[in-house]
């Protein structure tokens, strides 16, 4: 990457997006720069510009302008955005404070109210390594450690902060033109697009539905952030539908019932439980999903009988080979048999392990026979039935993936208990430590979920693979390995027995006409519809380059300068787009139409099709929850030793071996269908709609991608 002779500015590279995942570029290219720019440090310097409209550090999704009441999904002692001897990379190890370390140490040393604010401060007074913090407080960490990271920037490394969007990306010969909402433009050498999730104006079906229920007097509520729904518009006591039970539901809930001055306490009858005292605000809520159920809890407890040892079936070798083969990989028939042996072996290494007395043999003649019989055939069920004699005992990843299987109502009340009974002994096995190898499959599940990533971004697995079966995996994962924190569970089951919320079942399925929503499950026999003004898609909208709002990516689709990845069969029949903008598996260099590649931008995040396995990463200890490990091969990060020039940006991103880390998860919900009936009637009066959903005018008309 040369630059003209009469070419007198200094090395630049723009990365697009300063929330997480731009933020850890920059701390690799920051940690870097020394030993790969030092030629171009020495003398005209490194720009590097962060550009984003959202607070840096923190980014949208962090942002503090948001409802104290949303939480993480992690534990104040689970996040870090440093690196420690526990990562994989090229480039040097920096370690920082995990989350809890910046609390402790801000406490213990700090002004946090003058640093933080009066309500951030009381919070963090509050904290203690296994607390869920808010979002608004992770906001804090964030911009701290982006202060951190530019604060350790070498001499000659200059880093610009630009609080404005990244309209468009054009380029004057091999200069790359990043033009900016405030009217400015930069010229750069290398652009980085990390911009994390991206907004997605809504399909062409819902915005059919939403114009259809708005033409009926009704309400619709697209997928979309929840933090982000107008939520103004559904009134005090409406029946309200919720298509989804992942953590966008877990959110929705929140702002529904607290957010509108009701309460939790606890349950006099019963210390374990909570009792809703509500404030006449709030709607009632009807929620069913594909599964029915809400996702699992986290686990409350560590393990007691050490790390499993995995990877121990699917291992970096094993995905190495098949990787090397060259694909096509069939994920159900050749890595899916392998991913469950993993998953079971956690699972039994931890009750063997941690509860010897439970299991009629040791652990090393068990594994030496486990490992002989394949999955899912007589011989291993033969082997378990023997050694484990109690069925709960025994890893059942149906029921963990179709919670709800075996349960019937014939009407709505008498489903209710059948679904709190299921959902409330989820709860009880994740927080009573009797239960623990639920810890030790969800080790494992963190081991195989490294290793599929490794495998999606490599482009090996099969078309079908990647429309059909990865999808499932990654749902399945989220349900099991990225649920709500316990005392969510606990709120949501306090919430139904008040009649607040209803559990509709699995299989949802909803219709509309002139009446309203009518929305039934497969787990209901016969039982009438029921019937509400509102819907709302309690899940995030998925990926499209197509239909995102993202002013800078839209421009490069249409100019032919990206592509949307469309996944075809053998016989070139399109299975699926999935909405992802397609890059190089090596080092995240765009495709363009033409099906090359430019080697100036680079993508990295969960908007492309080479994915990370999360935003944070968990630090080394000796608890026995480790994060995800994001795996790379070897390369370089940073610059060319001696150039200046930005090189492999997607090398930047730090990658952590499984004894030590753990990522917060992109969550994922199921798209149900909704079926649109002529109306027979005038519509009624109906309380205020919500605003139009962005981009509806211009959406896609095609249908839904099959779940």
């Amino acid at each position: 990457m040369s630059r003209p002779e009469n070419e007198h500015r200094a090395p630049a590279v723009v990365v697009v997006g300063a929330g997480p995942l731009g933020a850890g570029v920059l701390e690799r290219m920051v940690a870097g720069a020394p030993g790969l720019c030092g030629d171009a440090l020495g003398g005209p310097g490194l720009d590097v510009h962060l550009v984003d409209p959202y607070p840096a550090g923190a980014g949208r999704i962090w942002r503090h302008a948001q409802s104290p009441l949303l939480a993480m999904n992690s534990m104040a002692a689970d996040v870090t955005m440093w690196t420690d001897d526990s990562v994989v990379c090229d480039g040097p190890i920096a370690p920082g404070p995990s989350f809890w370390e910046w609390a402790q140490e801000l406490r213990g040393h700090g002004d946090p109210e003058t640093e933080l604010g009066a309500e951030a401060a009381a919070e963090l007074a509050t904290v203690t390594a296994s607390t869920f913090p808010t979002r608004r407080l992770q906001s804090h960490y964030l911009s701290a450690v982006l202060r951190e990271v530019i604060a350790r920037a070498p001499a000659g490394m200059r880093i610009h902060l630009h609080r404005t969007t990244a309209e468009s990306l054009t380029e004057d010969g091999d200069d790359q033109l990043v033009g900016l909402a405030d009217g400015r433009t930069l010229r750069a050498d290398a652009v980085v697009l990390a911009s994390g999730h991206l907004d997605a104006t809504p399909t062409g079906e819902e915005c059919a539905l939403r114009d259809r229920a708005g033409e009926l007097g009704l309400r619709y509520l697209p997928p979309e952030q929840t933090s982000d729904s107008d939520l103004s518009v559904i009134a005090p006591g409406e029946t309200v539908l919720a298509r989804g039970l992942g953590l966008a539901f877990v959110d929705l809930a929140a702002l529904l019932f607290e957010g509108r001055g009701g309460r939790f306490v606890p349950d006099a009858d019963d210390p374990d439980q909570l009792r809703y005292v509500p404030s006449g605000r709030e709607p009632v809520l009807v929620a069913g999903s594909p599964r029915g159920a809400t996702y699992h809890s986290k686990t409350h407890y560590q393990l007691r009988g050490g790390r499993p040892t995995v990877p121990h079936f699917l291992t970096p070798e094993v995905t190495d080979r098949l990787i090397d083969g060259g694909g096509p990989v069939d994920m159900r028939e050749q890595v899916w048999p392998l991913m469950a042996k993993e998953i079971g072996r956690g699972w039994y290494h931890e009750l063997f392990h941690g509860h010897p007395d439970r299991v009629r043999t040791g652990w090393d003649e068990f594994a030496a026979r486990f490992d002989e019989v394949p999955h899912g055939s007589p011989e291993e069920a033969g082997l378990i039935a023997t050694t484990v004699p109690d069925p709960l005992d025994r890893l059942d990843l149906t029921a963990l993936d179709r919670p709800l299987d075996g349960v019937r109502a014939p009407d709505l009340d008498t489903l209710q208990p059948l679904v709190r009974e299921r959902i409330a002994e989820d709860l009880r096995q994740h927080v009573d430590d009797r239960h623990t190898p639920h810890l030790g499959a969800f080790v494992a599940m963190l081991s195989v979920y490294t290793e599929t990533t490794r495998l999606a971004g490599s482009g090996v697995l099969s078309p079908r693979s990647r429309a059909r079966d990865l999808p499932w995996w990654q749902s399945f994962f989220n349900s099991v390995a990225s649920g709500p924190p316990g005392f969510r569970v606990r709120e949501l089951l306090a919430l139904s027995r008040g009649g607040h919320l209803k559990f509709l079942g699995a299989g949802m399925d909803v219709t509309l006409d002139d009446a309203g929503f009518h929305a039934t499950s497969s787990t209901l026999d016969g039982a009438e519809p029921v019937t509400a003004p509102v819907l709302v898609d309690a899940r995030l909208p998925d990926p499209s380059l197509s239909r995102t709002s993202d002013p800078l990516l839209a421009g490069l689709l249409a100019a032919g300068q990206a592509v949307e990845e469309v996944l075809h069969d053998d016989d070139g029949t399109p299975l699926r787009n999935t909405g992802l903008l397609s890059v190089r598996p090596a080092d995240g260099a765009l495709h363009t139409a033409s099906g090359a590649v430019h080697e100036r931008r680079f993508a990295v995040g969960p908007h492309t099709t080479v994915k990370v396995a999360g935003a944070f990463t968990r630090p080394r200890d000796e608890r026995a929850e480790p994060a995800l490990q994001r795996r790379r091969r070897p390369r370089r990060p940073g610059c060319a030793a001696g150039s200046g020039r930005a090189r492999d940006p997607r090398g930047l991103t730090a990658a952590r071996r499984p004894e030590g880390s753990r990522a917060a998860l992109r969550r994922r919900a199921e798209r149900p269908r909704c079926r649109v009936s002529p109306a027979r009637r005038p519509a009624r009066p109906r309380p205020a709609a919500p605003r139009p959903p962005r981009g509806c005018a211009g959406a896609s008309s095609r249908p839904p991608r099959p779940r």
